[in-house]
């Protein structure tokens, strides 16, 4: 099922942010020992969250969509050879690597151009970034983030690793990528632009949540061969993300105490 694969996809490359948010928001005022428990375990919960919602969802569209197509699996073994170390180096190479680099380059590229366009590109006075944001800003607000930070996600879909990076510029106001290291100044930044524990519980949930970057979906759309399971695996779980967000910022706004 591809919606149970893209899971995996979406939690590999995601816990370097989710660890850098729980750490300034979760745990920041705790000693290192046990600050770094803490912000371990709001990972995991928030792991454990998304792992337990792709069992709902796959047993709702095993019930639905899926209802009548065949849940076996079938692996066929290959016949048993001597390893040849050069063919499986060349293979490991050519096969693999390359190929998932060559695509990543042909999204990166085209990606970075754009981010730079719209940091760049000013409307009376305005970036067409910030005129973005503020467009998404009333939508992002039922979900307990801002604009900026839903239009880095939207923006981050070539990469997740960049999504914080752009947040950073979009709040500094820079015309290209910001990358901090220490969590002290991001933490400063954030905060000064509204983020509370409310919007970091809701970031990490959308970070562990929403569409996969656009190199796994290409990698799906290669596996399953079919257009319908890509778009699947990119709208179910944003959906998703989107609801559990929204709900979230409810029941802050009925007990006031992530706010």
């Amino acid at each position: 099922m591809p919606y149970s694969q893209t899971i995996l996809y979406l939690v590999i490359g995601r816990f370097p942010f989710l660890i850098s948010i729980a750490t300034i928001f979760i745990a920041g005022n705790v000693s290192s020992l046990k600050g770094s428990l803490i912000s371990t375990l709001a990972v995991l919960l928030v792991i454990l969250l998304g792992i337990f919602m792709t069992l709902l969802i796959s047993k709702i569209l095993s019930k639905t969509i899926l209802k009548g197509f065949p849940s076996s699996f079938v692996l066929e073994l290959p016949p048993y050879r001597k390893p040849q170390i050069g063919s499986i180096i060349v293979r490991s190479i050519f096969d693999r690597t390359l190929f998932v680099l060559s695509r990543a380059i042909s999204v990166a590229a085209p990606a970075g151009l754009v981010i730079w366009g719209l940091a760049n590109i000013c409307i009376d006075g305005n970036s067409l970034l910030s005129i973005i944001a503020n467009s998404l800003n009333p939508f992002a607000k039922l979900m307990g983030l801002d604009g900026y930070i839903l239009t880095a996600f939207i923006l981050g879909i070539p990469a997740n690793e960049i999504v914080l990076p752009i947040i950073l510029m979009s709040y500094l106001g820079n015309g290209s990528l910001v990358d901090l290291e220490n969590t002290f100044e991001i933490g400063n930044i954030l905060i000064q632009n509204g983020w509370t524990l409310l919007t970091a519980i809701n970031v990490m949930i959308f970070t562990c949540l929403h569409f996969p970057c656009t190199t796994t979906l290409l990698t799906i759309k290669k596996e399953t061969n079919s257009w319908k399971w890509t778009f699947l695996s990119f709208a179910i779980p944003t959906c998703l993300g989107i609801i559990t967000c929204m709900f979230t910022t409810f029941i802050a706004q009925i007990i006031p105490i992530m706010t």
